[in-house]
């Protein structure tokens, strides 16, 4: 069963925007932390973005001033809103969400910048 749902990845020019969007199921209590880890080919995954509860993000230094991180709890959403995207943003992004007792991912979803 998937708990966490991933949509907004899509191909982009350099310089465009993206939003993506990371539902988890309303089964997931007390979700303290929620964000977003990137994986290319052959390379350990990364985090991209990260925000609490309490709303306090932390980002990769790679992404800081680009992206956005947020989060809607009454939905259990976190959003990530992608600007001036770079071709090196390309790869796969997956969602991440975690309890004081579980980690739960996505599935991953195809993120492409091109020109």
């Amino acid at each position: 069963q998937v708990q966490l749902v991933e949509s907004g990845g899509d191909l982009v020019q350099p310089g465009g925007s993206l939003r993506l969007s990371c539902a988890a199921s309303r089964s997931i209590f007390s979700i303290h932390i929620m964000g977003w880890y990137r994986q290319a080919p052959g390379k350990q995954r990364e985090l991209v973005a990260s925000i609490t509860r309490g709303g306090i993000p932390n980002y990769a230094d790679s992404v800081k001033g680009r992206f956005t991180i947020s989060r809607d709890n009454d939905k259990n959403t976190v959003y990530l809103q992608m600007n001036s995207l770079k071709p090196e943003d390309t790869t796969v992004y997956y969602c991440y969400a975690a309890t004081y007792v579980h980690d739960y991912w996505s599935q991953g979803m195809q993120v492409t910048v091109s020109s």
